[in-house]
């Protein structure tokens, strides 16, 4: 099936069409993604992509009101949710509730790469407020 065999409403998008973003600072650490939907027309009502965080790498302590969930698709870490800290490794999901405070760490050898998906119609929607930006 090709994509004009599909109703308007789905549709499907190859990832090495999209380019990814990194985020490399001391507030919000280090993570390079790939936003597959909610980066643009048309809306989804979600926000979903993939994430890499390379060995010894962390995304830093942050909140959003959009409810979030992580799938470990590749290496280990450490998921850090509401001040617990919780070991995570491939085949592990997390599920992030509205406004609780979360950042993730690799702790192996190689990429860490998450699935993750965000209730929200759009990434620009999304207010990430990271905690040492609070301090």
């Amino acid at each position: 099936m090709t994509q004009d065999q599909l109703s308007p409403d789905s549709f499907i998008r190859d990832e090495r069409g999209i380019d990814a973003e990194t985020w490399d600072d001391p507030v919000r650490g280090r993570i390079d993604f790939k936003t597959f939907f909610g980066d643009g027309p048309p809306a989804v009502s979600m926000v979903s992509g993939m994430a890499e965080v390379p060995p010894a790498a962390t995304v830093a302590l942050h909140r959003h009101e959009a409810p979030e969930t992580y799938y470990i698709v590749e290496g280990q870490g450490i998921v850090t949710l509401d001040g617990k800290e919780l070991h995570v490794e491939a085949g592990f999901s997390a599920y992030i509730a509205s406004g609780v405070e979360h950042g993730i760490s690799n702790t192996g050898d190689v990429p860490l790469k998450i699935f993750y998906v965000l209730a929200a119609d759009s990434f620009a929607d999304i207010d990430y407020r990271f905690s040492a930006e609070l301090e």
